[in-house]
């Protein structure tokens, strides 16, 4: 492909604020923020795997499930940028995420101790 000046020109030219194209972009103080809630999450980890009752309850590993999973998304939400991309983006990479999580817990329940224990209640 030959080099077109005029069309680097109109490039130049374009105001993408007016387009919508340019997003706010996060401060070094949500950066701070972030990383402050994700080192609280890993340290909530940490001190319940100190307790020895909470460990032998049945809520043990959905808890720590649920914290890694919202440590996940805000990782992903902030240092990756999605949540500040287009909602393009974000569909095309939750949709997915949600599929191999719902085929995962299919897994679980067809193959695990989860369906033992689903089927002993029933």
């Amino acid at each position: 492909m030959a080099h077109d000046p005029k069309h680097e020109e109109h490039h130049a030219n374009v105001d993408h604020a007016a387009m919508g194209i340019e997003h706010e972009h996060p401060t070094w103080s949500t950066y701070w923020k972030v990383a402050l809630i994700l080192t609280l999450i890993t340290a909530v980890e940490v001190w319940v795997y100190y307790i020895p009752a909470f460990v032998a309850s049945r809520a043990f590993v959905p808890s720590l499930l649920i914290m890694s999973a919202v440590k996940f998304f805000i990782v992903v939400a902030f240092y990756m940028h999605l949540r500040y991309d287009h909602k393009l983006f974000r569909v095309l990479f939750t949709a997915p995420l949600i599929i191999a999580m719902t085929t995962i817990v299919a897994l679980l329940f067809l193959f695990g101790k989860l369906s033992a224990r689903v089927g002993a209640l029933s």
